[in-house]
């Protein structure tokens, strides 16, 4: 399906392929703005998530070290009379065997170009309209499906899967115990499509999934722009989806999900736990059946602990209804999320709402809007717990937010570099709570790679009295 590899520096090949599946057919026009390394064209952003997909898991948290590491890498779309063609310039070796791009790796370049594309004219021509909260829960539809990842013909069974990138040995072991034991029960597999607790549960889905015989599987992973590089998709991701940025891609886990499950992380998933209570703890969504499990082994039990102990001081004790902790222990953690997931079944069908995509969720305009964490926006957030518990939640997520952005997001690591850290203020309670909560993750080198030494891209102090 591509033609023969010409080498260039060792370790990298320079080769030209066709899509072996999906994408085909492009406009002249899609071709020229894939093609435009201009300020507003599309070429830098495809340059940068193909070099994600080849690289396929580097182990860097600096997405500038990518380049760094494939100084001279490049991609052309290439238009032909019988289609499209992807030609590769001092692209990664190991994304070749014998002279020939793997299978997976040129499904995931394809759906890289796919939805660049799509998102960027859709955009453009006004199809998604971005200025309320339905217009953007559309926008969020419209993408999953194009992209193929709605199946309206198959009963709930898809778990998401959260959890950190950078987890030790005994937590990764954990998460492929956990996926098995969900792939044993038909269940399939959404995560951030990155390495870690993103790929254990893919991994261990697939025996458990091939001992019941069971075939088509999903192993969908979702990511976006500015955290690709650093949490390149895994092998296993049969349907990669790029998603516009951060918060429509946090939408797309909950109105796909049928069940989520949270394995340790570091702040983004401290990130992602708080977007998913804020929309649990609206008002409108008191009734909804979501399954929410907290596990890890035996090791990862004071790290559950913290968690909990920081949503009830910020949230309230009611918070602690939304999830439950299981510690080591695969089996009921999939038992669990089965037992629920045959809930959410029942509620669907009585409300009559789609099992694909969970329309009836009430997600609050403020969780959708894009947040850019400039040191401005964080000094600005209002972390005071006499707001309403999902108003909070919000703001908490936006700081983790920006944490993430400062410590892996190229646009965020720069504001850092020439402003020095975010100033986090808030309630002294809530902020010794979160002090305490990130250098915990500091302790337990969750905020960055092992072997490397980090540095605080934030600082946290109370708000005195009549500061705002």
């Amino acid at each position: 399906m591509e033609d023969s590899p010409r080498s260039q520096t060792p370790g990298t090949i320079n080769a030209r392929i066709a899509p072996v599946t999906g994408l085909n057919l492009l406009s002249r026009q899609e071709v020229s703005r894939l093609r435009d390394a201009s300020v507003g064209g599309l070429h830098h952003l495809l340059k940068r998530c193909a070099l994600a997909v080849l690289t396929g898991g580097a182990g860097n948290d600096d997405p500038r070290a990518m380049f760094d590491r494939y100084p001279d890498f490049d991609i052309r779309v290439v238009q032909q009379d019988r289609g499209i063609k992807l030609e590769l310039v001092a692209a990664p070796g190991h994304a070749f065997v014998d002279g020939r791009i793997i299978r997976g790796v040129n499904e995931q370049l394809f759906a890289v170009v796919r939805d660049i594309v799509y998102v960027a004219t859709q955009i453009e021509e006004g199809r998604f309209r971005l200025d309320d909260s339905e217009g953007i829960t559309n926008a969020v539809f419209e993408i999953l499906r194009h992209a193929g990842v709605l199946k309206p013909d198959v009963d709930p069974n898809l778990v998401t899967c959260w959890g950190g990138h950078a987890i030790g040995r005994e937590e990764y072991d954990y998460t492929k115990r956990v996926g098995y034991e969900l792939g044993l029960r038909g269940l399939d597999i959404c995560t951030g499509c990155g390495p870690g607790a993103m790929k254990g549960p893919m991994k261990g889905a697939t025996i458990g999934h091939a001992k019941q015989r069971r075939r088509n599987n999903r192993y969908i992973g979702i990511t976006e722009p500015g955290i690709i590089a650093t949490e390149s998709p895994n092998p296993i991701v049969n349907n990669l989806v790029i998603m516009p940025d951060i918060e429509k891609r946090l939408e797309a886990f909950v109105r796909t999900a049928h069940a989520i499950i949270v394995f340790p992380g570091g702040v983004g998933t401290a990130e992602e736990i708080l977007y998913l209570l804020g929309i649990l703890l609206h008002p409108k969504n008191a009734g909804a059946p979501f399954p929410l499990v907290f596990t890890g082994p035996r090791s990862s039990a004071a790290y559950f602990e913290q968690i909990d102990q920081f949503l009830r001081l910020a949230l309230g004790d009611e918070v602690a209804k939304r999830y439950q902790i299981l510690v080591e222990d695969p089996v009921a953690v999939a038992r669990a999320v089965s037992r629920g997931i045959q809930q959410v079944r029942e509620d669907r069908i009585r409300d009559q709402d789609a099992f694909f995509f969970n329309w009836g969720l009430q997600i609050p305009y403020a969780l959708q809007q894009p947040f850019v964490p400039s040191h401005e926006n964080m000094a600005r957030l209002d972390l005071d717990p006499s707001r309403p518990p999902h108003e909070l939640a919000a703001d908490l997520r936006r700081a983790f937010s920006g944490i993430v952005a400062g410590n892996v997001k190229e646009e965020g690591i720069r504001r850092i570099e020439q402003h020095g850290p975010f100033d986090l203020a808030g309630d002294p309670a809530i902020m010794r709570a979160l002090d305490a909560l990130l250098a915990a993750f500091v302790a337990q080198r969750r905020m960055k790679l092992p072997g490397t030494q980090y540095q605080p891209c934030y600082q946290i102090r109370p708000r005195t009295a009549g500061h705002s």
